[in-house]
């Protein structure tokens, strides 16, 4: 925690704010329930770090009752240019992108088109006859062996990652690599996503489906699925059914050139000091052959878009009179699927596609129960809490972190403010 006579020392950036911020009511944070003192506490800390030269910039949104109690860019997007970051600076969100294809996966299911434990064989047959990898003793040549699956994978599997598939870790890793399967960035692959998932079917899990949380393809595999059920490509389908009803004008799975100059630079903390990783020059998302929708880490977007898509949650499932999910049907994306023990990760249970907080005191840090969310690889982070009615989200680019704390800190600042 940076202490408050060395933020004296910072060169606050001033917010600038564009036509893309008015899309949530500015409130005084006194008549919202928070402490505007305290609020400062959350600016400090994040100024600090920029001042330390551990992050470039980021935009931090804090929202109760549908309104902007908090909304604040900090920083630059472009050091090398001095570029100060805006309020509708556009960020890659990597895996916040789940969040959004299991709304859309939630919205067939709404229509009929499958069950939640249907196969999903049923849907993309390549999927029918899955093995998974077992590890051998330790030396063995091969290391592994294949068994026959144990029960098909079924789109709830998908929904939870226990369908058996990580991001190509584990003891079948190399025929991952044969395959040109291993990690989560899609972007500058020169192939429809259903090509990829195709290709996924003909490898071994790594693990029974239902045995285990893993962290992996499982959403990328929804992605295709709401290909398949809709008849549309991915791109399209978000569009169409997500982010035209909700106003999201700046969220894409590429971007537009003309939105070039608003798309924030990646820089990485290598040995303390913070490096340039990717710039307009250098990116798949405008520079890439655009083909690849991944539904898993895609999508880019504005603090103020994806604020947006949390207060439709937040509020049941809709916004500004657009209904895109029923409240019951919200109610069990944010209900514990994997109890906390099961899933691995921060001490809480895991939902259709967010953490959990079911025991506070478990949890170990400031909250609420039933609060949700997840992150990016890039470092934002976002959650809802609906019995605070409060939903928040900071985005930055940072990969890698280099250990910086920010993350974790930033929702304890968060609810520090909320006095009432």
């Amino acid at each position: 925690m940076r202490v408050l006579p060395r933020l004296l020392l910072v060169l606050v950036v001033a917010a600038v704010v564009r036509p893309a911020a008015a899309q949530f009511a500015a409130v005084d944070p006194a008549d919202a329930g928070f402490s505007a003192e305290r609020l400062q506490r959350l600016d400090a800390v994040i100024e600090g770090y920029i001042a330390d030269g551990q992050l470039a910039g980021g935009v931090m949104l804090v929202l109760r009752d549908g309104k902007a109690v908090h909304l604040r860019p900090y920083g630059l997007r472009d050091r090398e240019a001095g570029t100060p970051m805006t309020t509708d600076t556009i960020f890659r969100i990597a895996s916040m992108t789940k969040a959004v294809t299991t709304v859309a996966v939630m919205m067939l299911y709404e229509e009929g088109r499958f069950l939640l434990d249907d196969p999903l064989h049923r849907y993309i047959p390549a999927f029918e006859h899955m093995q998974v990898a077992v590890a051998n003793p330790e030396g063995s040549d091969p290391p592994f062996r294949l068994e026959p699956a144990r029960r098909p994978i079924t789109i709830h599997h998908l929904l939870t990652h226990r369908a058996g598939l990580t991001y190509g870790n584990g003891v079948a890793r190399s025929r991952y690599e044969a395959a040109g399967l291993t990690g989560w960035y899609f972007a500058d692959r020169a192939e429809p996503i259903g090509a990829a998932i195709e290709r996924l079917a003909t490898l071994p899990l790594h693990a029974h489906p239902g045995e285990a949380w893993q962290y992996g393809y499982s959403t990328d595999v929804l992605g295709y699925l709401v290909e398949v059920v809709s008849g549309m490509p991915l791109d399209r389908f978000f569009r169409e059914r997500i982010f035209e009803p909700l106003g999201m004008t700046d969220t894409h799975f590429f971007l537009p050139p003309e939105k070039a100059d608003r798309l924030a630079n990646v820089y990485g903390l290598r040995d303390g000091e913070l490096v340039l990783e990717e710039s307009n020059a250098t990116t798949d998302y405008l520079n890439g052959p655009r083909q690849c929708f991944s539904g898993g880490a895609g999508l880019l977007s504005t603090t103020t878009d994806y604020g947006r898509f949390l207060q439709m949650l937040l509020n049941g499932g809709e916004l500004d009179g657009v209904r895109l999910l029923s409240p019951k049907t919200v109610e069990l994306m944010r209900s514990i699927a994997v109890p906390r023990g099961d899933y691995p990760w921060d001490a809480t249970g895991f939902g259709l596609g967010f953490w959990v907080i079911d025991d506070l005191g478990a949890y170990g840090d400031l909250g609420t129960v039933g609060a949700y969310g997840w992150g990016s690889a890039y470092y934002p982070i976002y959650w809802i809490d609906p019995r605070e009615r409060l939903a928040a989200v900071f985005m930055t680019q940072l990969m890698p972190a280099g250990g910086l704390p920010l993350r974790d800190q930033i929702p304890g600042l968060v609810y520090q403010a909320l006095v009432e």
